[in-house]
């Protein structure tokens, strides 16, 4: 995998997907992202689709629930074919554990490459401080925070974490090279933050150590999209091969 831009598609209908790829037709390794949103409403259907275009599909549903349950839903994303999928980190060791068995157990069965297991610390809309509020626990700073879910996760079988770029050099300090950061919150310096609290560049995730990114408005929404995931990804990447990922 080689610091993929995965673009989020953040759309209602698959419709609305096929018509924003058309620009990206000639482009290759390219790698999307489909959230709940937009699986919810066209499923498994979607991913194959997208795979059959020769896409990189990254699921990310967050999953969150007992064991068993992720577990057995998580041997059904084993068998889409995807490259990447989430769990939250809150879940604790045991639901990350069989996160990974389920989708070791789906890909065997499948045939095909076990996707990657990605453990969901904090979200980038959270602020420290409304983490405080949540937890009722002020002892642990935003990266204190990020650093021991990272760790968790490393040490249950994911291999990797979504986080902020902002904490990717410790989480690597933490765990390893090798464990692998995906970061969203990323927005080109003339982009507005939305709902995002900790934003960063491409240009500064590249150098903060982050193994990927995810940027959803600042390509989705802009008026040549095409164009955009040229600069986000000249800005990551440091070079201006523009049909290689």
């Amino acid at each position: 995998m080689k610091k993929p831009v995965i673009i989020a598609l953040d759309f209602v209908s698959a419709e609305k997907v096929y018509e924003f790829l058309e620009p990206f037709s000639k482009e290759r390794d390219l790698w999307v992202k489909v959230g709940m949103e937009l699986f919810y409403g066209e499923g498994p259907a979607l991913i194959t689709n997208l795979r059959k275009r020769g896409l990189h599909v990254f699921l990310d549903l967050k999953l969150y629930d007992i064991p068993h349950t992720v577990n057995q839903a998580m041997k059904q994303i084993g068998r889409l074919g995807v490259e990447m999928t989430t769990v939250t980190g809150l879940g604790g060791a045991q639901m990350i554990q069989a996160a990974k068995d389920g989708l070791l157990s789906g890909a065997s069965e499948a045939g095909i490459v076990t996707p990657k297991l990605l453990a969901i610390t904090q979200l980038t809309s959270m602020t420290e401080v409304a983490m405080h509020e949540t937890l009722q626990n002020d002892q642990y700073t935003m990266v204190q925070s990020v650093d021991h879910l990272a760790q968790l996760a490393a040490n249950n079988g994911a291999d990797g974490v979504i986080s902020s770029a902002l904490e990717a050099k410790s989480i690597h300090e933490r765990t390893s090279r090798e464990f692998l950061t995906i970061n969203p919150g990323i927005r080109l310096e003339s982009d507005a933050k939305d709902d995002q609290a900790r934003v960063v560049t491409p240009a500064k995730a590249a150098e903060l150590g982050s193994n990927g990114i995810v940027v959803g408005r600042s390509i989705t929404q802009a008026s040549d999209p095409l164009r955009a995931y040229k600069q986000v990804k000249l800005e990551f990447k440091g070079d201006s091969d523009n049909n290689g990922n």
